[in-house]
């Protein structure tokens, strides 16, 4: 099967397409490059011994994805192409809804011409309410405090809205909750932009002296320790969570959702320990005020993936931080090194 993958030189794409080579699909990588590096075709070369197909284009471009949908006789896609910072996505609302809501509709609507019916998204667990019901399943209340978060409610809402007009379409939406960890290869992981704005890549940066230390927003939540409380999941697992939503998608019509997590919560203290003990030393940080809008913990129930998809996570808190530890200190200024 050959598969659109948007986005599929950003860091959960790329390791995706890592994963889809070793399963026997072929990728092909459609990428704007805003978040996404060019650098990273190399190294999945590298470690599969095959090159995806890349194509430098936006996916809010209808022609150009028309075009790539028929050159490449594709037979479905998985849609990670948007911005994802929640704080950016505050301070601008309009860029976050044209890109992801806009860019999902563009490429529903090419799909649709072209004739490729099966759709994976890539959606969040910051879709779900702020709630002190833990943990959160696929039923917990809908929410989402930020626009980015509502950007992909919005495009969550399209893929159901589509699925119901026309029962030949298979739509997927994935929630993820925190992706970290790296390839254990060392060659690809992840390579944020400016100051990180996710715990694993800002503790990385540190730990090899990009940072000076880590600051920790709240120590006084409702916590065993203080500390927020996530659910972190290794890339290498959420990967293989893409493969298992395809191969039960494909051919399968209708409107899926299934959140992706492990079913743990862990404190910024427990990953900061365990990022430690990877790396070898004490890393410095700091505690400071909490930030608006941050929860004190949530974490996912992944049963429904686990009994409809045969999915569960593999890797462990300390192949996440082991890996992690092995990309950026083999790759200290990431991708640009």
């Amino acid at each position: 099967m050959n598969i659109l993958v948007t986005g599929g030189a950003g860091y959960i794409g790329s390791i995706t397409c890592v994963q889809l080579i070793a399963a026997g699909y072929r990728p092909v990588i459609l990428d704007s490059l805003v978040n996404g590096k060019v650098a990273v075709l190399d190294r999945i070369e590298q470690i599969s011994g095959q090159r995806p197909v890349f194509i430098e284009a936006d996916v809010r471009d209808r022609a150009r994805v028309v075009q790539v949908l028929r050159e490449h006789a594709i037979d479905a896609v998985i849609h990670f192409a948007g911005l994802k910072a929640v704080g950016e996505s505050v301070a601008q609302p309009v860029r976050y809804y044209d890109n992801n809501v806009q860019g999902s509709l563009v490429l529903i609507d090419a799909m649709r011409e072209v004739g490729v019916k099966t759709l994976v998204f890539s959606s969040s667990a910051t879709v779900y309410a702020e709630t002190q019901d833990m943990p959160l399943h696929e039923g917990s209340p809908i929410g989402a405090t930020s626009p980015y978060g509502r950007s992909k409610w919005m495009v969550e809402q399209i893929l159901g809205d589509v699925a119901a007009s026309d029962p030949s379409w298979s739509m997927t939406a994935l929630r993820y909750f925190n992706p970290v960890g790296a390839h254990p290869s060392g060659l690809m992981g992840e390579d944020p932009q400016g100051i990180p704005n996710n715990l694993m890549p800002f503790i990385a940066q540190v730990a090899v002296g990009r940072r000076p230390s880590l600051r920790i927003f709240g120590r006084d939540y409702p916590t065993p320790d203080g500390t927020g409380v996530r659910d972190y999941i290794h890339v290498m697992d959420l990967a293989d969570g893409h493969l298992a939503a395809l191969r039960y998608a494909h051919g399968r019509a209708g409107h899926h959702v299934f959140n992706l997590g492990s079913g743990q919560g862990l404190s910024v203290l427990d990953m900061l320990a365990a990022f430690g003990q990877a790396c070898g030393q004490t890393l410095p940080h700091e505690f400071a005020p909490r930030r608006a809008g941050d929860l004190a913990a949530f974490w996912a129930d992944p049963a429904l993936a686990e009994k409809v998809l045969g999915w569960r996570v593999q890797r462990s808190l300390q192949a996440m931080c082991t890996d992690t530890w092995h990309w950026q200190s083999n790759n200290p200024k990431g991708y640009d090194a």
